[in-house]
């Protein structure tokens, strides 16, 4: 083999490479990735199901690298340090094996040497770098990068689980790939892997991501996928596999009714759950019960259901901050009485609502927040409809609400307004 059929073919079949290491499940895809890894331009984004040897890829994409840029040199990201370290083994495992170091003796007419080999750095007398900086360096998300530069950053699964269970995760690692773009040497690239856990994500702040599910790739039978589904939970299949998020298996809310009429919640009572500063969000609601006649018909007697029809918005803010956003809503809908609990400010909010024109009540709230919610909110769920203009987030924080939700703004001011509608037909 010549020195131009051997970069050749590392070039063309970066697979068919790693498949001769002993990588047998590799196929014309991951040579399709690979390739991407090493060669490709711009920022990117790949989100591939579990068990699609997406991390392989990677590994066999960083020794190549190694090779055939030995100047270049490369972050690989993971959640923790010990994350990485399996990787980078992986890595000098493959720069050792003797079919690499046959094509490095092609190439370079010389042997490959490990000059540095740490669970955490790598790099091979193919570099020539006066500065003494590695080929190949390994971070968790939580290590310094005070001080460092790359041209190439590889992030792999750094969103994981503890990203879907805290928000203050969540902005972590959002911080972290914020701080990638300073590290990274001008014209490099970052390269982003992994899967998606919760819709407020890393990958949001990411390039918009190229997927690929279990049901595309081909890697998994539908036999494999049957016995996978039945071995976890909904939510973990489906950010897993389907590269999808639900919320977790232990809400008590799916399926929202919504697009309704927004007419239909005019007249209605209001409530605002306020947030007085934290993490805590602003929630307002207005809610309007309706009862509809259905007549006989199908062999089925004449029938009448009851619908709470809710508009609801959520705020990231101090109440204070928007108040006026909350009767200007308030009086666009024509709405009555608004409700707000005193506890928290000994009813200066029902003063400051009174001093705007709103008809407001404060009362003292005595009961459970997660009773409230599972007693109330729950017991009349198939029959609420949300109408358009509600907020997303206003829905999805009713949708992921379990008993140990972050957050539970939302739901707790749903389930307030349906109980005062619960216990009369007016306001």
């Amino acid at each position: 083999m010549t020195r131009k059929e051997a970069l050749d073919f590392l070039k063309n079949n970066p697979a068919k490479f790693a498949r001769s290491l002993g990588f047998t499940k590799l196929t014309d895809l991951h040579n399709e990735w690979i390739k991407d890894m090493i060669f490709g331009k711009g920022d990117k984004t790949l989100q591939s199901h579990r068990g699609s040897y997406k991390t392989t890829c990677v590994a066999v994409a960083l020794a190549l690298i190694c090779i055939l840029y030995p100047k270049d040199r490369t972050l690989f990201m993971r959640k923790t340090d010990n994350d990485t370290k399996e990787v980078i083994a992986q890595v000098k495992n493959i720069l050792e094996h003797p079919i690499t170091r046959y094509f490095v003796r092609v190439i370079y007419g010389g042997d490959l040497v490990l000059i540095k080999a740490t669970a955490s750095e790598i790099t091979t007398n193919l570099c020539r770098d006066v500065k003494g900086t590695e080929q190949l360096s390994s971070r968790g998300i939580k290590g310094s990068l005070t001080g460092k530069h790359f041209d190439r950053i590889f992030t792999d699964d750094i969103v994981n689980l503890e990203d879907r269970k805290s928000r203050a995760e969540r902005e972590h690692t959002k911080d972290v790939y914020r701080e990638l773009q300073n590290i990274r040497n001008r014209g490099g690239r970052i390269y982003n892997t992994g899967t998606p856990w919760h819709q407020e994500d890393a990958f949001t702040i990411m390039p918009a991501p190229v997927r690929y599910d279990c049901y595309s790739t081909g890697l998994i039978s539908k036999e494999e996928l049957e016995d996978i589904r039945s071995r976890v939970t909904a939510s973990l299949f489906a950010a897993n596999y389907e590269l999808r998020h639900i919320a977790s298996d232990d809400v008590m809310f799916i399926f929202p009714n919504t697009g309704a009429d927004p007419a239909m919640v005019e007249q209605g009572v209001s409530h605002v759950d306020a947030a007085y500063g934290g993490e805590d969000y602003t929630a307002f609601t207005i809610c309007r019960k309706v009862s509809i006649d259905h007549p006989a018909e199908d062999g089925k007697e004449a029938w009448t259901e009851t619908r709470y029809y809710i508009y609801g918005r959520l705020w990231h803010k101090h109440v204070d901050n928007c108040i006026d956003e909350i009767v200007y809503l308030h009086d666009s809908f024509m709405s009555g009485k608004l409700y707000c609990e005193k506890n928290a400010d000994k009813g200066y909010l029902k003063k400051d609502f009174k001093d705007h024109g709103v008809r407001a009540e404060a009362y003292q709230e005595s009961m459970n927040k997660f009773v409230k919610i599972s007693t109330y909110l729950k017991a009349v769920w198939k029959n609420v409809y949300f109408v358009e203009g509600t907020d997303e987030d206003y829905i999805n924080q009713i949708c992921d609400y379990n008993e140990d939700a972050e957050h539970d703004d939302a739901p707790d001011s749903a389930a307030s307004i349906v109980r005062k509608l619960w216990r009369k037909n007016a306001a």
